[in-house]
């Protein structure tokens, strides 16, 4: 799936006032670098290696996607579900949470 594919189902979504859907969606070696995903439901997408750089992420539905890799520096994961998301060798230096960001068990976020 192409970045401008997944901004044209998020802005759809979001027009519509419904949460954008990307469950289970092959976004491995995305350039999302930016993007306003808030609210999307990533279930089990596979985000490998993606760049995710300065994604808005507020409120997504990550859990169980597979982050391997992925460029996550100075996103925005407030309230975001990352539970049971593989997270090994992604980078998530200076990425933004709060207490309602819900991780992986045993991760601890720096």
């Amino acid at each position: 799936m192409t970045r401008d594919e997944v901004l044209r189902i998020v802005r759809e979504a979001q027009g519509r006032g419904e949460r954008p859907n990307l469950s289970g969606a092959n976004l491995s070696w995305a350039n999302l670098h930016g993007a306003n995903l808030r609210w999307a439901n990533l279930h089990s997408a596979n985000l490998h290696c993606a760049n995710l750089r300065y994604t808005n992420l507020t409120g997504a539905d990550l859990s169980g996607a597979d982050l391997s890799g992925a460029d996550l520096s100075g996103a925005v994961l407030s309230g975001a579900n990352l539970r049971y998301t593989n997270l090994t060798d992604a980078d998530l230096s200076g990425a933004n949470h709060d207490s309602r960001t819900k991780w992986p068990t045993g991760f601890t976020p720096a």
